[in-house]
């Protein structure tokens, strides 16, 4: 988990992500799929499994404040061009507390925005204190490294999806109703900000092909991971919590959770 090495079609590399990503090597990489920290552990209240919970998650989801963060948001955004094939493209999910900077900063360094994908979920906790709308979705942004230069996009595959918003056969809309991750999917451990399969899954089917190379550089419990190993892509993953990397062989060494 220390060392890039790249004849391993599976990765875990343990340490910071832009120092990692420093090292690697550029135009080598076919597709990022980015969940950062949210920016969200500010005290607040949730709700989960109809009890009162806080919204903290740990250290490292913490604000260092406005330019801080996004400091942190353009560095690592700017090496995952850096190491993005030309035709190469970059997934970054968030929330309003931090969407906009990601928006921000993928324009700056001149990625070519290409979907914003609302991750609706039908199954999403109340807001408890009733003063606002309930938080039901989370934004995705799909970029593309280089403007004039084509993506991959598996058009056909997603028409063909068992996708709840569109029928099957008609193009794929950009607002995906997936439920929050089940709990048969978290049997090898938890993690605070743990993303569905289902969602991994269209992400990778709809942008790569066998084979490719995808990065997590928030690698967290690993479903990118799992699901770029179901789906015979390669994967590197980075994370700066040991524990999260174990979590994440003990998943992919029981593939389907």
């Amino acid at each position: 988990m220390k060392n890039f090495n790249e004849s391993k079609p599976i990765q875990l590399i343990h340490g910071d992500c832009i120092k990692v990503m420093q090292q690697l090597p550029e135009n080598s990489v076919d597709m990022i799929f980015a969940d950062p920290p949210y920016f969200l552990s500010n005290g607040g209240i949730s709700c989960q499994n109809g009890q009162m919970v806080s919204v903290n998650k740990a250290e490292w989801d913490k604000s260092k404040g406005l330019k801080a963060d996004f400091q942190f948001t353009n560095e690592w955004i700017k090496e995952a061009k850096r190491i993005l094939k030309e035709n190469g493209t970059i997934w970054i999910s968030g929330t309003m507390h931090n969407i906009y900077q990601v928006g921000f900063a993928l324009q700056l360094n001149n990625f070519k925005l290409l979907n914003e994908i609302s991750w609706f979920k039908p199954n999403a906790p109340p807001n408890l204190s009733c003063k606002y709308f309930a938080h039901a979705h989370e934004t995705i942004i799909w970029a593309r490294k280089n403007a004039k230069i084509p993506h991959f996009f598996n058009y056909e595959v997603m028409k063909q999806w068992n996708d709840k918003i569109a029928s099957e056969g008609k193009q794929m809309r950009s607002v995906w109703s997936i439920p929050f991750t089940p709990k048969e999917e978290k049997i090898q451990g938890r993690h605070p900000t743990q993303k569905p399969m289902e969602l991994l899954k269209r992400i990778i089917s709809a942008s790569t092909e066998e084979g490719a190379v995808i990065l997590d550089p928030f690698n967290g419990s690993g479903t990118t991971g799992v699901v770029a190993k179901m789906l015979n892509r390669q994967y590197i993953g980075i994370d700066q919590e040991k524990e999260f990397l174990q979590l994440t062989e003990r998943r992919l060494k029981n593939q389907s959770i």
